[in-house]
Formats: C-alpha cells, structure tokens, sequence
C-alpha cells in the first residue's frame, strides 16, 4: 500500500513537470515558424520543412521531448486516467506564455477557462479510476489481444488513414479539427506503446531479459510511426491556426482518445464506485466548459475594464457610504425625460424635413 502511494506521488510529480515543458514548447514551436514565415520560408502547413533549419523550433522540440520523457516516466508509475487529465496544465502554461511571447491576449473568458482547466482536472486526478495491473510485457500481450481492444485499434488506424489522405488535403487548412483529430488519434495508440515500454523499462531494470521479446521492439516501433505522425500534424495546426484555440482543443480530443483506449485496454471503469464515476465526468465536463470559455470568446475584446462600474470600483468606497450608482431625483427624472423628447423631436424633425427635401 506504501509502495502504490509512493508511486503515486512520483507519477504526479512526472505528469506536472511534463506539463511545464510541453506547454512551453507550443511557444518555442511558434515562435520559431513565426520567424522562417517572416522569412518566406514556405510553411509548414503547406507541407514545408524549412523548421528542421530553425534552432527555436528545435528548442521546443526538445522542451516537448524533456516534457514527454516525463510524461512516459509518469505512465510507468501511474494509471493513465491520473496522467492524462493533468496535461490541462500544460494549456494553462501555454495561454499564460502566449500573452508575453506572442501578443496573443488572452481575455476574461480565457482566464475563467484555465481555471476551470485546473478546476477540472483537479476533480479527475480525486476521482481517477484504479487500473488493473499490468505488472509484465507477458501481461501486456494478454491486453493486446483482447477483441474489445483489437477493434478499436481498427478502427483508429482506419479513421486515421480516411483523415490524411481524403479529408487533410481540402479540409485541413480551413478547419483546425482535421489536424487535432489526426494527433488526438493515434495519440491514443502511442500512450498503450509508451505503457507498454514503461513496463518493459522497469522489467529491464529489474533483470529480466526484455530485450529479446518481439513486443517490445515492436512497441518501439509503432510509438516512433505514431510520434512521428503526431508531430508533423501538429506542426501545421501550429502553423495554420492560433496557438491558444489548438492547444486546448488537441487537450479535449487527446484526452477523450486517451481515456476511450485506457478503459478499453486495461478495463479500469469496471470496479469504479457511483461517485467516482460522476466525479470523473463531471471532472472532464468542467475541462470541456473551459476549453470553450477560451476557444468560444477568443476574440472578443472583454477586460477588466470592460465589467460595469460596480464591479471596478473599490469595496472600500462603499463601506464609507458611497454608492455605485447615483440616484436621480423626480425632477432630475422629469428634466431628464424632457431632454430626451426634445431631442427625440429635433432628430425626428430633421429626420422630416430631410424627406420633404429629398
């Protein structure tokens, strides 16, 4: 029991640090296909690769490497249920840098939004789902095998290949759910991979001789194709569209995809209670109101001192019996209804007049 809580805690501490990382990576990435489009380099998301000459996007690469190393560490010593949900983090960071490094101003909506992130994710890490245990590669393949998990993986590479080769070439530059949808996807097959190599890491280290099993290499290989993938259209997103509305999108379906493969490979919903089923829920929606708050109003000019007046002024001021609002006596009342006829008459008059004259 000491040992479960220790691992705990050591999956937590990876799955934060991880999220440090990757969300500034988003920044670094930007910044440096911002600089080569500057240039007239021919972007990324007209399927260049002049970033590959770039040391800023080689900056964040290496700042999602570290993050992702991280993050495979966090897989290995906790349940993806508790990783995944505390990548909200890493849109949080990416938000709050993107407002200093790139001018992308981030409005009431918005920091509501990453509250709400936190709130949510906060709610899904109390209530994440015990997965069963997968203590061996032996294991594993066991998992792999399971009918339920061989047709989602199906229908993941097939929806994966209809995605890239019909609907990314006329869709993908004008909507930015073709390339989040292709990364979200395979990003669920690469999570079971990257499972599967914890296990065998930590199998290796304990003497067994993991090296010589098939899976493993195999694992190996189908996470470099899915990482591969994942970083080429992610790359375009970032080029194509804003920073701060594909961040927490790829989050929501990355996430989905995520808990979907989890809970189908390692069937941990099945001995959840009542209430960890709603508080997981309610957890996730809270995350999903929050990537709207900050995708929905990303372009409405809404500050703080765009609230009303009561709201800016100082609660102090009131305690000494000032009041937010003046009130207006009868006569002010009559005088100012007055004014406004005789106004309403003058722009109605001329209003006439300019009709008789036309």
């Amino acid at each position: 029991m000491e040992g479960n809580r220790v691992n705990f805690y050591i999956g937590l501490s990876l799955a934060v640090s991880s999220s440090a990382f990757i969300g500034a990576s988003f920044i670094l990435k930007k910044k440096g296909l911002l600089r080569l489009a500057s240039k007239g380099s021919m972007r990324a998301g007209q399927g260049g690769h002049a970033y590959l000459k770039e040391w800023l996007w080689w900056a964040g690469l290496i700042s999602m490497g570290v993050g992702e190393a991280a993050n495979f560490a966090a897989y290995a010593f906790a349940p993806a249920t508790l990783v995944t949900p505390l990548g909200a983090l890493s849109v949080l960071v990416s938000a709050v840098l993107s407002t200093y490094f790139l001018n992308e101003q981030l409005n009431i909506h918005g920091k509501v939004g990453c509250l709400l992130c936190i709130l949510g994710s906060t709610v899904m890490v109390i209530h994440a789902p015990q997965e069963e245990e997968v203590g061996s590669l032996t294991a594993m393949a066991e998992k792999l095998k399971d009918p339920g998990f061989i047709v989602f993986a199906v229908c993941v590479v097939g929806s994966s290949l209809v995605l890239i080769f019909a609907v990314a070439p006329r869709f993908g530059q004008k909507n930015v759910l073709v390339y989040i949808l292709i990364c979200s996807v395979i990003g669920s097959l690469s999570v079971s991979c990257v499972k599967g190599l914890g296990i065998g890491i930590k199998e290796l280290f304990s003497g067994t001789a993991v090296l010589k099993e098939p899976l493993f290499w195999s694992l190996v290989i189908c996470l470099v194709i899915c990482v591969s993938v994942q970083i080429n259209y992610l790359n375009r997103a970032l080029d194509i569209f804003n920073t701060s509305i594909v961040t927490p999108i790829y989050y929501v379906f990355f996430t989905t995809s995520v808990m979907a493969c989890s809970a189908i490979l390692f069937k941990e919903w099945l001995r959840m209670t009542a209430d960890g089923v709603v508080g997981t829920i309610s957890g996730f929606l809270t995350i999903i109101l929050g990537i709207f708050l900050l995708h929905a109003f990303k372009d409405i000019p809404f500050h703080w001192n765009s609230l009303p007046l009561y709201l800016q002024k100082d609660p102090r001021d009131f305690s000494r019996g000032q009041q937010p609002y003046e009130t207006l006596s009868s006569r002010d009342l009559e005088t100012e209804g007055e004014a406004g006829l005789s106004k309403s008459g003058r722009l109605n008059g001329g209003w006439r007049q300019h009709q008789s004259t036309a």
